[in-house]
């Protein structure tokens, strides 16, 4: 009889552990090429589980060709046992991976960022970035589960480049009732995230050389999916009524634009909405001078006063806009589902750029997302979390009034995910920003904001992700390394 040493309760299931240890057994040579394994019922007896466990773990063993079982004579350890080891390169020698390439490389200004790794207890007033706490994980759970059960097996397979119908129909249903979009599913295309949407937006309409003009303040990994496919930024003021339509007008007058990037809903990172003038005269200059709009509404479901706006895309009638949407901030950065709609032609082209580097998307995510919003869970959470975020908004601006009075100064906006503060004359920030660190509060400076990247006394202080009580101390914290 072959004894074999189980994990017990708390390991993965009893039949992997079985196969397992059968598999280890032959590795090491206690079973050999051609010996006859315990029938089943035997086996079964002397572990103490079920028969079917073990035939189970005979099944798993035999699909990874570890045994053969020859009917009627019984189970038998292969003849040709997998080889784990793979064998090296004949003549050469193991070594690390090298340092350097055997080929030159193109230069290439972009370097990778990584996401800043923070010790435990520092509070992080990153502006855009939900509270992940505040997830309803079962009806993902549930919704997964669903479309897992109940699902066709190709969700398993590859998927359209487009995005899966079901999510692109549920998400054009939900753009037309909350934001004004007459879109169907064919002018959508989903997409691993906004960033995504953005660079394959810029591979596809932008070519070397083509100017495009930016808020002069913005998101910096937007600018980069820019430049990466050619283009010269030229910055454009941003002023209480969002992007100078009248600055940009002159600008389309002496050069050529191929395309303006705004964010007209919360401009990022100053939070003020675009007037609905400038709005109207964005989208006409856009049809009179023949260049495209990428719209980014990335926190449309977060605005607490006032009537909703709706995005330019919902006026555009020249298929000027690019609209540009995401889940991440309602829903969690981890689903990676963001999503653009454009006309026709440009969402072909969009999708056939996509299926280059990523033809089949994630057709089992889409289906769960599109199942929370086909039940109403994601319009209930939003709904749910706009209020704490209100909530939070306000503690963030009574804390700001109450422990830097007469250091900073803002004005509370309807909407977003952050505040946009100005310092009082003489106060360097991203000194103070350095000291805050170290004092356990992280938050951003204008620098890192403004497309010339220099020093201005402005501070974007996000309060989304953050409790009540951890906005109070991170404050307190702010003022302790101010004080020093």
């Amino acid at each position: 009889m072959l004894n074999l040493e189980l994990a017990g309760e708390g390991g993965p299931p009893v039949f992997l552990q079985i196969a397992r240890a059968v598999s280890e057994a032959v590795r090491v040579g206690r079973l050999r090429p051609g010996q006859r394994l315990p029938g089943s019922r035997r086996m079964a007896d002397a572990l103490g589980v079920h028969r079917n466990t073990v035939l189970a773990a005979y099944a798993e063993l035999t699909a990874e060709g570890w045994i053969d079982a020859a009917h009627g004579r019984g189970t038998f350890v292969s003849a040709f046992i997998p080889d784990e080891r793979p064998r090296p390169v004949a003549g050469a020698s193991r070594a690390a991976t090298p340092r350097r390439t055997g080929f030159a490389l193109p230069p290439m200004a972009l370097a990778a960022q990584p996401r800043p790794v923070h010790s435990a207890g520092t509070l992080v007033l990153a502006g855009g970035v939900p509270d992940l706490r505040l997830v309803a994980r079962a009806p993902l759970w549930r919704a997964y589960r669903r479309v897992l059960s109940r699902g066709p097996a190709e969700l398993l397979g590859y998927g359209d480049p487009r995005g899966h119908l079901r999510l692109r129909a549920a998400l054009a249903d939900m753009l037309a009732l909350s934001r004004g979009l007459a879109a169907s599913a064919d002018d959508l295309v989903i997409t691993r995230g906004s960033q995504m949407a953005l660079h394959l937006v810029a591979r596809a309409i932008v070519s070397p050389g083509d100017l495009v003009a930016v808020e002069s303040f913005g998101y910096r990994p937007a600018w980069e999916a820019l430049r990466s496919a050619g283009a010269r930024l030229v910055a454009v003021p941003v002023d209480r009524e969002g992007i100078d339509v009248e600055h940009l007008r002159g600008l389309a007058a002496r050069r050529r634009l191929r395309a303006v990037y705004v964010t007209p809903h919360h401009q990022y990172p100053t939070t003020v909405a675009m007037s609905p003038p400038r709005r109207l005269a964005l989208l006409a200059l856009a049809r009179e001078r023949g260049f495209a709009v990428i719209e980014d509404d990335y926190d449309n479901e977060f605005h607490y006063q006032g009537r909703p706006i709706l995005p330019l895309a919902s006026a555009d009638a020249a298929g000027s806009v690019i609209y540009l949407g995401t889940l991440s901030k309602v829903l969690a950065p981890a689903l990676r589902i963001g999503y653009l709609v454009a006309p026709p032609p440009l969402a072909d082209r969009i999708t056939a750029l996509r299926s280059i580097t990523d033809g089949q998307g994630d057709p089992l995510t889409e289906c769960a997302v599109a199942d929370l919003i086909e039940e109403g869970e994601l319009q209930r959470h939003a709904r749910r979390v706009r209020g704490v975020y209100r909530a939070r908004r306000d503690a963030l601006a009574a804390a700001l009034g109450s422990q830097l009075a007469g250091i900073l100064s803002f004005e509370v906006p309807p909407g977003g995910m952050a505040l946009w503060v100005a310092a009082r004359r003489g106060v360097d920030v991203d000194a103070w920003a350095a000291r805050g660190r170290a004092a356990g509060v992280v938050f951003s400076t204008g620098r890192e904001f403004a497309l010339d990247g220099r020093p201005r006394p402005l501070v974007r202080l996000g309060y989304a992700q953050r409790s009540e009580p951890e906005i109070a101390e991170a404050v307190r914290r702010m003022a302790a390394s101010l004080r020093r």
